[in-house]
């Protein structure tokens, strides 16, 4: 008998395969809750629930989803993928999802925390980027107190374990449910999870075990960075709970507009009036550069629109590998007023060429040189 074909586990959670684990995660939450027996009454929810989280387990699991990548379904056969329709790694995120905590049954409240993650943004100019440049910056985190060293307790005085949880820090309830008896535990609320109870809390920290402070340092800043850039500041986020190490502060760069340049990537486009005469007999003009100016040869003839190159002139590769080029594109400019011998020299000109100018100053030449009107 043919068995039946497995779904595409992207198509099952509805995500592309270059979806981040964040977007997993995400899509995994949404289509759980809608699909659970407990909820979804229809008579396939239950299949498509196990679907759901058969896809989860492979996906999430960075392993199993590059052997998935390479090889489908085929390359994991032997591994345990959707073997019991339920995959532990897919419980985890499956009880987050219905009860709105992290907390599971074999994490104690107590245990150590890792800090946050902080985001500062900051803003630098074109030069600066190709440059290079050291910035002083100002941020505000959460530092361990260093009166009660992150207990919350005032020195010389001590805990109490917490009758409601018995220092675990959670508490367990029991649901019946169509799949079985499911344990699921929450935060105490006597303890809010801690475990204990501070009888005295710290007169600097009111308890919390951490203070808010600001603080400046200096940030270099490497050449070639670009809007949406990030440097990572480790261990300057904010204080982790109970012991746990403190988390990053990531710094995201923008690069403002500039005056006369136009980025794109690591090349660099700018525009550049030249005189009606000097593209027409063609010379040598000044362009502007980061960080100052080039000369630029220019054949007779050039017309408005035209690009040059500059090679090596564009903005250097964050990892070192050579510059961009810059590109210049030129805009003729007409005169707008004209003398009187000027005026009769364009003419002879025009009468050259076999055109004929109206001698009144309403013709062609008059309207495209702004004469008299």
């Amino acid at each position: 008998m043919r068995m039946t074909e497995k779904r595409d586990y992207y198509e099952v959670l509805g995500l592309s395969r270059n979806a981040t684990q964040e977007d997993i995660k995400r899509s995994f939450r949404t289509l759980a809750r809608r699909y659970h027996p407990d909820v979804n009454k229809e008579s396939d929810a239950e299949a498509k629930f196990k679907e759901i989280n058969e896809a989860y387990e492979v996906l999430s699991d960075v392993e199993k989803r590059q052997t998935y990548d390479r090889f489908g379904h085929e390359g994991l056969n032997g591994s345990g993928a959707g073997s019991a329709g339920f995959g532990f790694t897919g419980f985890g995120d499956i009880f987050d999802a219905f009860f709105g905590t992290s907390q599971r049954p074999h994490q104690a409240a107590s245990a150590s925390m890792r800090g946050d993650d902080l985001r500062q943004d900051i803003e630098i100019t074109l030069e600066e980027a190709a440059q290079g440049v050291t910035k002083v910056i100002r941020y505000t985190h959460l530092e361990t107190c260093d009166l009660c060293d992150g207990s919350g307790a005032q020195p010389g005085t001590h805990t109490e374990i917490c009758s409601a949880c018995r220092g675990t820090g959670y508490v367990r309830h029991t649901q019946n449910t169509l799949l079985g008896t499911f344990q699921t535990t929450a935060p105490c609320g006597r303890c809010r999870g801690e475990g204990r109870i501070i009888t005295t809390p710290c007169a600097q920290c009111a308890g919390n075990g951490r203070l808010r402070k600001t603080r400046e340092r200096s940030l270099k800043i490497p050449a070639g960075v670009d809007t949406g850039s990030r440097i990572r500041l480790s261990g300057e986020g904010d204080a982790g709970l109970r012991g746990g190490p403190p988390g990053d502060l990531y710094v995201v760069l923008r690069v403002q507009p500039h005056d006369v340049f136009e980025r794109r990537d690591r090349d660099l486009y700018c525009e550049v009036p030249v005189s009606f005469c000097l593209a027409t007999l063609g010379g040598q003009i000044e362009v502007p550069i980061i960080g100052g100016t080039d000369k630029l040869s220019i054949p007779e003839g050039t017309q408005t629109g035209t690009s040059f190159v500059l090679k090596g002139k564009g903005m250097p590769d964050l990892n070192g590998y050579g510059r961009g080029n810059q590109y210049v594109v030129l805009r003729v400019e007409v005169p707008r007023k004209l003398t009187a011998e000027q005026r009769q020299a364009l003419r002879q000109f025009a009468a050259t060429m076999g055109e004929e100018p109206a001698e009144d100053g309403k013709g062609f030449f008059a309207r495209l040189f702004g004469g008299d009107r």
